[in-house]
């Protein structure tokens, strides 16, 4: 039988390793859009700006800050191709799982 000890570590183990994992996948569109920085796009028209969100902890349990940095940019660059663009820039710091990007076409 097992301890409660060993139970608990287990389970502990698998939250931390699902939370490593990205959950959020690039859409088609969002392959062809980019994340660049606010000096990259001083030739590209904006678009606007999308704010995008995930889970920054897993049952209590914080998330890894690159792995929620990561799913950002995924849905920030998914939102671009609805608004016309195919770069985004972070305008933003990311706060309890939120960020705001800037939207351009750069592209013609």
């Amino acid at each position: 039988m097992f301890n409660k000890y060993f139970l608990f570590s287990f389970t502990t183990l698998i939250i931390f390793a699902l939370s490593a994992c990205a959950s959020v996948k690039l859409t088609h569109g969002g392959e062809k859009a980019r994340l660049l920085s606010s000096g990259e796009v001083a030739n590209c028209q904006k678009r606007g700006a999308t704010t995008v969100r995930v889970k920054p902890t897993l049952m209590t349990i914080p998330r890894q800050p690159t792995v929620v940095a990561k799913e950002l940019q995924i849905l920030a660059r998914n939102s671009s191709v609805n608004m016309g663009g195919d770069t985004v820039t972070p305008i933003s710091k990311i706060d309890n799982g939120e960020q705001t990007f800037a939207v351009y076409r750069c592209v013609p």
